[in-house]
């Protein structure tokens, strides 16, 4: 199986259930077919940016809104390191492992120039309904930049 199959396989099981423990997590993905070591959940759970909540792990996108948790514009300000226009989309670049918490916590934001994100390692696309509102968002986040 591969990185990217076994992760997405995790995020279907942390939306779909309670997934309390790296334990409960390991037992998931073995019924699916699936054999994992702790060490290989550990890597896929820091990779992922879960968060560890009372009610188990959680995506970073539902953590964002607890507030003991950095702000957008914290993340913002320590990560991203440009943020580049193309039409109506946004390229934002961060540092290494930083572009999901990052992207998340923009999601949380719920701007509405903003229609959504994907993010990958360390690059983050953003995707907004016209040229103007990439423009407006583009603005926004410099601001946090400085």
């Amino acid at each position: 199986m591969s990185k990217l199959t076994r992760q997405q396989l995790i995020l279907q099981l942390i939306e779909t259930g309670s997934i309390a423990s790296q334990e409960d997590l390991r037992r998931s993905l073995a019924r699916h077919g699936h054999r994992v070591t702790q060490a290989t959940l550990s890597r896929d759970i820091h990779g992922l940016g879960l968060i560890k909540t009372a009610n188990g792990y959680a995506l970073p996108a539902q953590a964002v809104t607890d507030p003991s948790l950095p702000s957008a514009q914290r993340l913002v300000r320590e990560f991203v390191l440009s943020v580049r226009e193309a039409q109506n989309q946004l390229v934002l670049k961060t540092s290494v492992g930083s572009a999901q918490p990052v992207a998340a916590a923009l999601d949380a934001e719920a701007w509405e120039e903003m229609l959504g994100s994907i993010a990958g390692d360390d690059t983050i696309l953003i995707i907004c309904e016209d040229k103007q509102d990439a423009e407006r968002l583009a603005r926004r986040i410099r601001e946090m930049l400085a």
